[in-house]
C-alpha cells in the first residue's frame, strides 16, 4: 500500500487559501476549502482551472467557517463534485451564513462594475452565485467534537476544539495503516472573550500547524487600554469610530470587550451600530449558542447579555446602513468585511476617510494585498468602487481582538504532550512562517519542522 501523502494547494506561504490533500490507501480527503484573499495574484487563482487532483474527492473536511478555509466549497460543487463536506455544528451553523453573503457580495459587485464600468472584464461575472451556494450547503454534515467517524475508506476523522470562532476544530485524520495528522486549522487563544481556549492536540505523524502570528506576542492588556483611548480621543473631538470587523466571531469579541469597558465606565456610553446583514446572522447563532451553553461558551461570562454594550443598534436594511455614512455625533460603526475587501464597509470608508475627527480602527489580522493592510501601513488615498478616496481620518491598529494564538501559544500547543513525528507550517507569511519554525526547533529540537510550498507533496 502506498504511503500516505499530503499536498498544499494553498494557505502555503500565505494566509489564505488553504486546502489540504490527503492521500491514503485509495483515499483522498480534502481538509478546508478556502477562497484566496488579498493580492491580485492571490485572487486570480480562484479563478484558475481546478487543479486535477481536486477533481475526485472522497470528502472534504472544514476546520471552521472563515471563507479562507470553507469559500471554495461552490466552486468545487460548481465543477460537478457531490461531497460529503464534514463540519462542526458551530459551523453547520455559521458556514451557510458564510457562503451565501459570498456569494451574494460576488454578484453585486460584477453587477455594480457592469452599471459603471470599473471593471476591465465585459462583462463582469461573480466566481459563483447563491445556487451555487445553496449546492454547497445542501453537502454539510455535522459531527460532534469528540466523536470519530470515517469519512472515506480507511480515513477517519475527529473534531476537537480550536477556540477560534464559534465551531472551529482541529481535525485529527487517522489512515488505515495507522497514522495519524492533526490540522490545527487557526487556533484561539486563552484570552478570547467567548470562547474556550483551544483543546489539546493527540499525538500525531505529523502535524500541519497554522503560522498566522509566528513571529508576534499579543499584549491584552496594552491593547484593550489603548483600544479604550482611541475612542475616547475620537468622541471627544466629535468623531465616530469605524471597526472593519469580520462578520464572524470578530463582531463578537468587539462587542464583548466594549460591554467590559462600558461597564468599568472606561469609555463613554456611546452607539453601537452594527452594520452587516451577515454579522447579524452569526451573532444570533452566537447568542443561541450562549443560552443554550453550548460546551465551547465560556462559563465565567456572568449574567445578562455580554454582547450588549448598552446601546447596540443592528442595521438591516441598505437605507439603514446609509444613515449612518455620516455620523451626526459620535459613535462606534462595526460593518463587515473585516480587511476591508468588500460588503458595507466600503461605503462608510468612501464617506468617512476624507473627514479628520474619524478614526478607522484595524483590530484583525490585514493579508497584504487588502484595504486594511494598506490603512495600517499609512497609506494617504485608498481605490474604493473604481475611485481613489483620499485618508484625512486617522487609522489606528491594534491586536487586542486577534483570535489567532501568538507564537507563544502556538508553540506550548505544538509542543505539548507526545511530540509529533514531523510538524509542517502553513497558514503565514513567509517571516511569519519562520520566525515559528525557528523557535519550533528550539524548542524540541528532535523534532523536524517545514515551511510548507505551494503544490509541495510530502509523505507521512
Amino acid at each position: 500500500m502506498p504511503q500516505p501523502a499530503l499536498t498544499f494547494f494553498g494557505g502555503a506561504g500565505t494566509v489564505t487559501g488553504s486546502k489540504y490533500l490527503v492521500e491514503a490507501g485509495g483515499s483522498r480527503v480534502l481538509v478546508d476549502c478556502g477562497l484566496f484573499q488579498g493580492l491580485a495574484k492571490l485572487r486570480r487563482r480562484n479563478w484558475a482551472p481546478m487543479p486535477h487532483e481536486l477533481a475526485d474527492l472522497d470528502a472534504v473536511v472544514i476546520t471552521h467557517a472563515h471563507l479562507d478555509h470553507c469559500g471554495y466549497l461552490p466552486v468545487l460543487v460548481r465543477a460537478g463534485w457531490h461531497g460529503p463536506v464534514y463540519v462542526t455544528h458551530g459551523s453547520a451553523g455559521l458556514v451557510p451564513i458564510v457562503l451565501r453573503d459570498s456569494a451574494h457580495l460576488m454578484t453585486a459587485e460584477a453587477a455594480h462594475a457592469n452599471t459603471y464600468g470599473w471593471s476591465k472584464h465585459r462583462p463582469a461575472l461573480p466566481l459563483y452565485d447563491e445556487n451555487d451556494a445553496a449546492k454547497a450547503i445542501r453537502l454539510l454534515k455535522p459531527i460532534g467534537f469528540g466523536d470519530v467517524t470515517a469519512v472515506a475508506p480507511g480515513v477517519r476523522l475527529e473534531f476537537g476544539r480550536a477556540g477560534h470562532i464559534l465551531g472551529s476544530a482541529w481535525a485529527h485524520l487517522r489512515v488505515a495503516d495507522g497514522r495519524g495528522i492533526v490540522f490545527s486549522g487557526d487556533l484561539g487563544r486563552p484570552a478570547h472573550g467567548v470562547l474556550r481556549p483551544p483543546q489539546p492536540r493527540p499525538a500525531c505523524d505529523a502535524l500541519v500547524l497554522e503560522s498566522t502570528y509566528g513571529g508576534r506576542v499579543h499584549d491584552d492588556a496594552s491593547a484593550l487600554a489603548t483600544f479604550a483611548e482611541v475612542i475616547r480621543r475620537t468622541a471627544a473631538r466629535g468623531g465616530s469610530v469605524l471597526i472593519p470587523a469580520f462578520a464572524v466571531d470578530r463582531t463578537e469579541v468587539v462587542l464583548a470587550a466594549l460591554k467590559k469597558l462600558t461597564d468599568r465606565r472606561a469609555i463613554p456610553e456611546l452607539p453601537v451600530f452594527v452594520d452587516s446583514p451577515m454579522a447579524l446572522a452569526a451573532l444570533r447563532v452566537y447568542r443561541t449558542a450562549m443560552n443554550q451553553r453550548w460546551p465551547e461558551i465560556r462559563t465565567d461570562l456572568g449574567d445578562g447579555d455580554p454582547l450588549d454594550p448598552g446601546h447596540l443598534v443592528e442595521l438591516r436594511t441598505t437605507e439603514e446602513s446609509m444613515r449612518v455614512n455620516d455620523p451626526i455625533m459620535p459613535s462606534i460603526i462595526l460593518s463587515a468585511s473585516g480587511m476591508a475587501t468588500g460588503g458595507r464597509v466600503l461605503h462608510h470608508l468612501e464617506h468617512m476617510l476624507p473627514d479628520d475627527r474619524h478614526t478607522v480602527l484595524i483590530v484583525g489580522y490585514a493579508a497584504a494585498g487588502t484595504r486594511a493592510r494598506s490603512l495600517a501601513n499609512g497609506t494617504r488615498e485608498i481605490k474604493i468602487h473604481g475611485r481613489y478616496v483620499p485618508v484625512r481620518a486617522e487609522v489606528a491598529q491594534i491586536d487586542a481582538f486577534s483570535a489567532h494564538a501568538d507564537a507563544g501559544e502556538l508553540v506550548r500547543w505544538a509542543c505539548a504532550g507526545e511530540p509529533p513525528g514531523a510538524i509542517h507550517l502553513v497558514h503565514g507569511e513567509p517571516e511569519s512562517a519562520e520566525e515559528l519554525a525557528s523557535r519550533l526547533r528550539a524548542e524540541r529540537p528532535g523534532i523536524p519542522v517545514s515551511i510548507a510550498r505551494d503544490r509541495e507533496r510530502v509523505l507521512i
